[in-house]
């Protein structure tokens, strides 16, 4: 069975002032704008989504709530989850793997550098560094999203280029 992984950098926050811890920076009215372009190319591209995950964190909030409104998604179904707040490949691939089998497409909105590395690892290619807003899909086949571990994937599509 094809399982669609949607993954997804928060768009554009802005640098933290002297003394603000990192997790609340907030976004720029421009990291609005590129959260809008993601969230209607993957409506486009995409249709539905199934399930969608985000870091706590309030720019990945806001992008993943952003993006759910152009899915239809609804808000309050968002899982928030702290283990995804700056994290590793392998807290992400921890997450990704307790996902319900029910779920055949889900979004991920998390940070760097473990997103990219996620998707190098996943589509087992050398991919660009993901920039703010850009979402890059990998097609998986898989019975049970615990298999991740041992699964590679292959890239089908990505909005690298259309978020300038």
């Amino acid at each position: 069975m094809q399982r669609t992984l949607l993954i997804c950098r928060h768009a554009e926050a802005y640098d933290p002032y002297p003394l603000q811890p990192d997790f609340e920076r907030e976004l720029t009215q421009h990291g609005l704008h590129q959260a809008n372009q993601t969230g209607k190319w993957l409506r486009e591209n995409f249709v539905k989504i199934d399930c969608l995950l985000s870091s706590p964190a309030p720019r990945a909030g806001l992008t993943a709530r952003t993006i759910a409104a152009r899915l239809y998604f609804d808000e309050e179904d968002i899982t928030y989850n702290p283990d995804l707040y700056n994290a590793r490949e392998s807290q992400l691939l921890k997450s990704i793997g307790e996902l319900p089998e029910h779920v055949k497409q889900v979004l991920l909105v998390g940070h760097n550098p473990g997103l990219t590395k996620l998707i190098r690892d996943l589509a087992g290619q050398q991919v660009n560094y993901l920039e703010p807003a850009n979402v890059v899909a990998v097609a998986l086949p898989l019975e049970k999203w615990e298999g991740i571990h041992l699964q590679t994937g292959v890239l089908l599509k990505h909005n690298m280029e259309q978020m300038l």
